[in-house]
């Protein structure tokens, strides 16, 4: 067990260390010649990879974003009554219009 541990935390430092040395290179490439910015060290580029993470986040699937709103909406739903239903449907309708609804002449 705690082979697999140590062999992930490697594997996950290697990787994490290649994608440093990538965006470098990346970066030395195509923005000095482009728009004249300064080539970048390794450090650097590492330190822009992380703040990239930071502000676009990790890429994780589930957890927070889209689908925990969708988790809770559903969640509350269920436990709304059918009047407490039609009465969001309204709400929404007023806000938003009538979305998924064909109109009479939408139908022509």
């Amino acid at each position: 067990m705690r082979l697999g541990i140590a062999k992930c935390a490697v594997i996950a430092l290697l990787f994490v260390a290649v994608a440093g040395f990538v965006v470098m290179q990346l970066w030395n490439w195509i923005l000095p010649s482009a728009v004249g910015w300064h080539p970048i060290t390794y450090w650097q580029a590492l330190g822009l990879l992380i703040l990239s993470k930071i502000l676009f986040g990790f890429g994780f699937r589930g957890g927070w974003g889209r689908s925990h709103w969708r988790r809770r909406m559903m969640e509350r739903w269920e436990q709304m009554t059918p009047e407490e239903r039609e009465k969001f449907r309204e709400g929404m309708r007023g806000r938003c219009g009538e979305f998924g609804t064909r109109t009479a002449e939408s139908k022509i």
